[in-house]
């Protein structure tokens, strides 16, 4: 299938300027001026899209999704559902990447493969980690190292827990003994090997993974902060973990905006920043003594409205935000044709309007899945 847009201001996620774009089948073959009829001359499928002066950015990449559910803090009612592939599509979410949480018991990595493989089945980029909350962590095999070798959809380990009553109050050795395993796991099969970990309100912050950077041998790019925005302090310190080669993420919430804002003034590598949603996982909250006062449930679409909103309220560029969901999230998962509209990459293209930024249409792996707003391509039980 070829599928040409036309007439679109490409941001790849740099603005290259009015151009063309040419899908054939899952990559992007060619950016710039396109032979319409030379397309349509060539006897086979095309489709012509002319978005007409809208603005064509990256596919987001979405690292960290609870894609079989997540939660039950509260009991087993409170076990959240999986997701769907429509709420992802029509966040602009082309490329996921799903994990466990608290609970490795009820919830299985093999359940977390099998969405995976069928939210590719569905037409779109999934991969997931291994692990969960807990040290020892939850794996397939019998280590991290070995899940990353012979799993094709694994591309690292997480979300191991750190500063949180919820962990498995991990040492700073068997810490490293993850990290390093993941390293070597993503060394051997050629993946990112990178360890994600989740980040609670405690007062350690970040602290043992500075820890593991001072005394073990490992790269700091192999580490992988989320939900550093609990608070000032803690976001300090992920400033502090960014600007040694981490990478620290966001997980999107009403004060996105103000918290990318305040990283970039406090001198933050914003090349080693990234957004995620928390999709489908729970949002515990807890009194001062630990007990659940309340709860609720991540949405993969305020991925997308953050994202909009940083760019509209706090005087930053389209330029500026992409990367935060595109090319930084490719970099920092080691995915070679991900995050970027150029020639060879995969065929994961968004399309927004001009004046207000909403999403007009979705292309993942050249598939339109999205058109003028409208779902053409639904999971399979979605009606």
């Amino acid at each position: 299938m070829i599928t040409l847009i036309k007439n679109a201001e490409v941001y790849a996620p740099e603005s290259l300027g009015k151009a063309s774009i040419l899908l054939v089948d899952q990559r992007i073959a060619k950016i710039g001026e396109v032979d319409e009829e030379a397309v349509k001359g060539l006897g086979i499928d095309y489709k012509i899209v002319d978005v007409d002066g809208a603005y064509a950015v990256p596919g987001f990449i979405d690292p960290h999704v609870h894609i079989i559910g997540g939660g039950g803090e509260g009991g087993f009612a409170t076990r959240t559902p999986e997701i769907q592939l429509s709420d992802m599509i029509q966040s602009g979410i082309t490329t996921v990447v799903g994990l466990l949480g608290t609970d490795g018991t009820t919830r299985h990595m093999t359940s977390l493969l099998a969405k995976a493989r069928g939210l590719e089945e569905e037409g779109m980029t999934a991969f997931i980690y291994t692990g969960n909350y807990a040290v020892p962590t939850t794996t397939i095999t019998a280590s991290v190292k070995e899940d990353i070798i012979l799993f094709d959809k694994i591309i690292g380990a997480a979300e191991i827990a750190i500063s949180d009553s919820r962990s498995g109050q991990p040492s700073l050795h068997e810490l490293a003994k993850i990290a390093g395993e993941a390293r070597v796991g993503g060394m051997l099969s050629g993946k990112a090997g990178v360890t994600h970990f989740h980040t609670g309100p405690g007062k350690e912050y970040l602290s043992l993974l500075h820890q593991l950077l001072e005394e073990y041998e490992l790269p700091a790019s192999n580490l992988y902060a989320t939900h550093i925005t609990r608070s000032q302090e803690l976001l300090d310190d992920a400033i502090r973990l960014a600007n040694k080669g981490s990478y620290v993420d966001i997980t999107a919430d009403d004060e996105t905006g103000e918290w990318v804002a305040y990283y970039k003034k406090n001198d933050g590598d914003m090349q080693h920043l990234t957004i995620s949603s928390d999709g489908n996982g729970s949002l515990p909250k807890f009194d001062e003594g630990g007990k659940l006062i309340g709860f609720g449930v991540a949405s993969t679409q305020t991925l997308y409205q953050q994202v909009i909103a940083t760019v509209k309220n706090q005087a930053m560029s389209l330029e500026e935000v992409l990367p935060l969901v595109t090319s930084n999230t490719a970099a920092a998962l080691k995915m070679d044709r991900k995050g970027r509209i150029q020639e060879d990459h995969d065929a994961d293209v968004l399309i927004l309007d001009k004046e207000t930024l909403s999403l007009e249409h979705v292309f993942a792996k050249g598939r339109h899945m999205l058109e003028n707003k409208k779902l053409l391509v639904k999971g399979t039980f979605e009606k």
